[in-house]
């Protein structure tokens, strides 16, 4: 029996393949690892990322000894942009679960001035005491380039960087935040909280991260926004390139599919 998988491409992988997507007939029994082989054979530029590559099966991470049928969507994750360090909407909208404690959104325009005031006055109550928000600016130097970009990396050196061009696998994006909200409010009892991503491209300081944690006390506000950001680089499907006058380099490291252990 033969099953039919769309395999969808994204980043550094989309540019090595000149291709978006690419669909691969499998023998059953076939597992995503299967999708994986069949990819390289149709494009064996892509074997040296096998190391740092995760997998998504109809938009959620799954490992690579996951069983397959016929019509899934398989998504190859190559290295995110930050690396290790209530159900969402997907790409039509914003995802807003809980209006008044949870604001999850990708947004292909720039953020408005007062974004952080904005997203405030949403998610505050009267018995918050603290209200914690982190703004991620485009900056000049550049970052750790993914696995398989050094040499692109180093032929860029010592050059500002331009621009940052984002993308993301949007459902997969949302979801994966809506998780990390779910450990925030687990974790540190705060149940009002904004992260709000850019995609697409943004110019040298510019925002394409806003964070905001609202909580009775500091403490807790802190951590929440910390915690909101740190794995929002390292488990959202959201991609990076640093652009240079000549060329660009994407930035990362391999997906964490989960929060750390015993964190």
């Amino acid at each position: 029996m033969t099953i039919r998988v769309r395999i969808r491409l994204f980043a550094v992988q989309r540019e090595l393949a000149g291709t978006r997507e690419v669909g691969v007939d499998l023998t059953a029994p076939a597992t995503i690892a299967d999708a994986w082989a069949a990819l390289v054979r149709l494009h064996p530029v892509l074997a040296p990322g096998e190391s740092s590559v995760r997998f998504a099966r109809n938009g959620a991470y799954a490992p690579g000894e996951e069983p397959l049928a016929d019509g899934d969507e398989v998504a190859m994750i190559p290295p995110v942009s930050g690396g290790a360090a209530g159900g969402p909407e997907g790409p039509d909208g914003p995802a807003e679960a809980d209006a008044a404690k949870r604001i999850l959104e990708l947004r292909a325009d720039p953020f408005e001035p007062d974004l952080l005031a904005d997203l405030s006055r949403r998610l505050a109550a009267p018995e918050d005491g603290a209200v914690v928000s982190f703004l991620g600016i485009t900056r000049a130097s550049p970052g750790t380039p993914a696995p398989g970009q050094e040499a692109e990396a180093a032929r860029h050196e010592g050059r500002t960087v331009e621009a940052l061009e984002y993308e993301a696998l949007e459902p997969l994006a949302l979801r994966v935040l809506g998780e990390i909200a779910d450990e925030i409010g687990a974790r540190f009892g705060v149940r009002r909280l904004a992260i709000v991503h850019r995609t697409g491209d943004v110019p040298l300081g510019d925002p394409s991260v806003a964070i905001v944690a609202c909580a009775p006390h500091r403490a807790a506000a802190f951590e929440a926004a910390a915690y909101a950001i740190d794995e929002t680089k390292a488990r959202a499907p959201i991609w990076k390139a640093e652009r240079f006058v000549d060329g660009h380099v994407w930035i990362g490291a391999p997906a964490r599919e989960g929060p750390l252990p015993g964190s």
